[in-house]
């Protein structure tokens, strides 16, 4: 029975995962500051249905906290690490770019450190497809150059996997960096896309879509997501004897044991059929208000995914019409609409 620590358990993406690893029977502590970046009762009912399992446990504070975070892991004596926590979105970095230098290079030094002091067998940690920014050859590739980040929500990420990197080198720690791209689904965040679609429809509210609806985006379905992480759980890399051992397509360092990976759906959604998707799903039509691109956003993104497969045999498939429906139902039932 692997102990595994699990930063930003009552977030969206690490509440899906806290619960696909407690039902495969792991111990999960979690650890998340619970910030105000949105509706905090949804966090606080994300962790109290994972307190329902008694392989979980939690903690309450802010990654910047060293000394809380040390404390935690000398408790709980993690095997592995899985740091999801973060200041997410892409557009609030335009307006507060300090809290994501905070949380997101001070509170991941800290996780790192940790995992060090604690010689974890592998410390796997959230990048995002963001820090392809200005790349125009798709799919994106986990062996392409990633120097053009658009926002300063991506140079974090973008900083995260060099400070990794470094990290895997000179304490010989297996670490695995993952790319996620535009993950939805139940139990989701209020600001992301689909959930203020959804919201703003049945509210009889416009719905704002940038870059008049040109856009196109990897829709990742959360569990898919959350699956591939587990499956990458059980692949530490591995430092090679030299760069000749590397396979073709394979984002291994030759200098530490350290890998980058996507986790993608592999296909590329245009923003307007998943709107009418979204329109199909709820019976009812959007009142559309058509926009120029927002500073820092990217027209589209799309994953290569091989690498996944490759390492764990598995690729996400969710149909981006299915999981809309189960959000809409996750949604309407939630808020009773």
């Amino acid at each position: 029975m692997k102990r595994v620590l699990v930063t930003g358990t009552a977030g969206f993406i690490g509440f899906h995962l806290a619960k696909l690893l407690l039902a495969e029977g792991f111990r999960v502590h979690g650890y998340d500051g619970m910030t105000d970046y949105y509706d905090v009762t949804l966090k606080q009912r994300r962790h109290q249905m994972l307190l329902q399992n008694p392989g979980f446990s939690a903690t309450e504070d802010l990654l910047e906290n060293h000394d809380r975070l040390k404390q935690v892991a000398d408790d709980f004596k993690p095997e592995v690490i899985v740091h999801l926590a973060a200041q997410a979105g892409v557009r609030y970095s335009l307006e507060d770019p300090r809290s994501y230098i905070n949380s997101n290079v001070v509170g991941t030094f800290n996780v790192m450190e940790v995992a060090r002091e604690h010689k974890v067998a592998h410390l796997l940690m959230a990048s995002t497809s963001s820090v392809y920014g200005a790349n125009e050859e798709m799919p994106f590739t986990e062996v392409e150059k990633a120097d053009t980040p658009l926002t300063i929500y991506a140079a974090t990420k973008k900083a995260n996997e060099a400070m990794g990197h470094s990290y895997a080198h000179l304490w010989n720690l297996p670490t695995t960096m993952f790319r996620f791209f535009t993950v939805y689904g139940s139990w989701g965040r209020p600001d992301l896309a689909l959930y203020k679609f959804v919201d703003a429809i049945l509210d009889d509210r416009p719905i704002d879509i940038y870059n008049h609806g040109d856009m196109y985006r990897d829709f990742t379905y959360v569990e898919d997501l959350v699956r591939g992480i587990r499956l990458l759980i059980d692949v530490p890399p591995e430092r090679p004897d030299s760069a000749d051992q590397i396979a073709e397509g394979d984002s291994l360092s030759p200098a530490a044991p350290w890998r980058v990976v996507n986790i993608g759906n592999g296909d590329k959604v245009r923003l307007m059929d998943f709107i009418e998707a979204i329109e199909d799903a709820l019976g009812k039509k959007a009142i559309r208000n058509y926009m120029p691109m927002q500073m820092g956003d990217v027209p589209a993104t799309w994953a290569d995914n091989d690498l996944l497969q490759s390492l764990t045999g598995y690729r996400p498939q969710t149909d981006f019409k299915e999981g809309i429906a189960r959000f809409v139902a996750w949604f309407r039932d939630y808020h009773g609409k």
